[in-house]
């Protein structure tokens, strides 16, 4: 088992509806920041990636066959190079919308108070700080432009550098006609697993929170 489909896309941009998707179309496990979460061991591997700018992709991805999401996406570049047959989509969504949702869930989370002391959830912490808000947002969460400016910078780099018969720029509001074409895999009777709503997230981390 190898990685087949890459997902270039920042988080809250249908991450979550995409590996659904995925893992519908065969193409599973998809690997989401929800699996740093549920194996956070996995977190100080891809905090090294950070540090290191390298990885061992196969050992960290091992019985997976696609990525979505941070931390995934944040590598979108050497993992291409690695897995050279793979395909990349990158899932993008209406930017005062994926602002909104943005700053209310994942920027939000990341400008509380840290009162987490469970050694896994430390690390995970330590991990996504590093990752998301350092290194993609440097340090600055509740500037609108300044954060826009970062994903609309991802968007611009991705399609710069890939040839286009192997990106798909993906809203997944479009629904499984242009991903099952690019995929080269039929279409599904079962309507698109549209999931992850804001009112969801943030139900799931104070779900979380409570349980720690």
């Amino acid at each position: 088992m190898t990685i087949k489909v890459i997902g270039a896309g920042f988080g809250r941009t249908g991450t979550l509806s995409m590996k659904g998707a995925l893992e519908h179309l065969g193409l599973g496990p998809c690997y989401h920041m929800l699996e740093v979460l549920n194996r956070p061991e996995n977190a100080d591997a891809w905090h090294d990636a950070a540090q290191n700018g390298t990885a061992d992709w196969d050992e960290i991805l091992r019985g997976y066959q696609a990525t979505v999401d941070w931390p995934a996406c944040h590598f979108w570049e050497p993992l291409a190079a690695h897995y050279p047959d793979a395909k990349v989509i990158l899932t993008v969504r209406d930017e005062e919308a994926w602002w909104q949702s943005m700053s209310k869930t994942i920027l939000h989370n990341f400008q509380q108070a840290d009162e987490v002391v469970d050694p896994g959830r430390l690390r995970m912490r330590r991990m996504s700080r590093d990752l998301i808000v350092e290194r993609v947002f440097g340090g600055i969460l509740d500037d609108r432009e300044h954060v826009l400016a970062a994903y609309r910078r991802n968007i611009e780099q991705v399609t710069a550098r890939l040839p286009t018969e192997r990106l798909l720029v993906f809203d997944v509001a479009q629904g499984w006609e242009p991903l099952c074409a690019f995929l080269e895999l039929p279409v599904p009777d079962e309507p698109f697993p549209f999931t992850n709503t804001t009112q969801e997230f943030v139900q799931r981390l104070a779900d979380r929170k409570a349980k720690a």
